[in-house]
């Protein structure tokens, strides 16, 4: 039995060797490249991974899929670029493979953002479905990506760390792209928009749940200011959307 692990990667020579450094579970690091134009591959390649250079066309579910189909290990990891494995989860996922039970694993996720200390809110750790046998594993979803197995689930202990963003000018480059790619997905699955409910109302809600009831004020300054920037994403999500509808799909 053995393991691929599964990077999907555009650009990302800021992250993409400590990355794989940090995979000591696999036997296959599949790196799935979305024309990236900077050392990316290079350095991929030059830590053993193999590198396959295909369109992302803003589809992450196809993407992974498509990293799926060409794995060559009887188990997958899915682990993005600026994701890190702990000592602790590689540990653990080598003796989930000796045991040889056959079950998707939940992995406990800390989010980190550069130098702040923010561990609530829309930093809290969460936990992603991404360790499973290949057979039956899939992807599905349009905004948000769900991870699918046919086998019971369990959850590992062992640290996923996510280093989220470096900098305030990396945070509103995603901002930007991946509001346009929620509205544009929304759009095309034909959800529609109301501006009271959902620009007026949804987006207080939404400062709400990671302000109040996530706990997102015991982080301090910068738990307010995530806090609002949620609240403003949610606000330009559906607004895109909104224009969306009054242009006929043009942003």
């Amino acid at each position: 039995m053995n393991v691929t692990a599964i990077i999907l990667a555009r650009n990302e020579e800021a992250h993409i060797e400590d990355c794989i450094k940090s995979i000591q579970c696999a036997d296959e690091i599949l790196v799935i490249d979305d024309n990236s134009t900077d050392k990316t591959a290079i350095l991929a390649t030059n830590l053993g991974a193999k590198v396959i250079n295909h369109a992302l066309d803003n589809d992450w579910s196809q993407q992974r899929r498509f990293g799926i189909s060409q794995a060559n290990g009887d188990w997958v990891l899915f682990i993005d670029a600026d994701e890190r494995i702990s000592p602790e989860l590689n540990r653990e996922i080598k003796h989930v493979i000796q045991r040889d039970e056959l079950k998707a694993y939940w992995l406990r996720r800390y989010n980190i953002f550069h130098h702040n200390k923010a561990s609530h809110g829309s930093m809290r750790p969460d936990k992603v479905l991404r360790f499973m046998p290949k057979n039956g594993a899939s992807v599905e979803g349009f905004v948000h990506e769900t991870f699918v197995s046919p086998y019971p689930q369990d959850i590992l202990s062992g640290k996923l760390f996510h280093y989220t963003y470096d900098n305030w000018t990396q945070y509103f480059n995603k901002f930007n792209r991946y509001t346009s790619v929620a509205a544009l997905k929304y759009y095309e699955a034909g959800k529609t928009c109301s501006f009271w409910k959902d620009i007026v109302l949804r987006p207080q809600w939404a400062f709400f749940k990671v302000y109040i009831l996530q706990k997102g004020f015991l982080d301090g300054k910068i738990g307010f200011i995530l806090s609002l920037y949620h609240y403003i994403y949610t606000v330009t999500k559906y607004v895109k959307l909104y224009y969306l509808h009054q242009s006929n799909g043009q942003l």
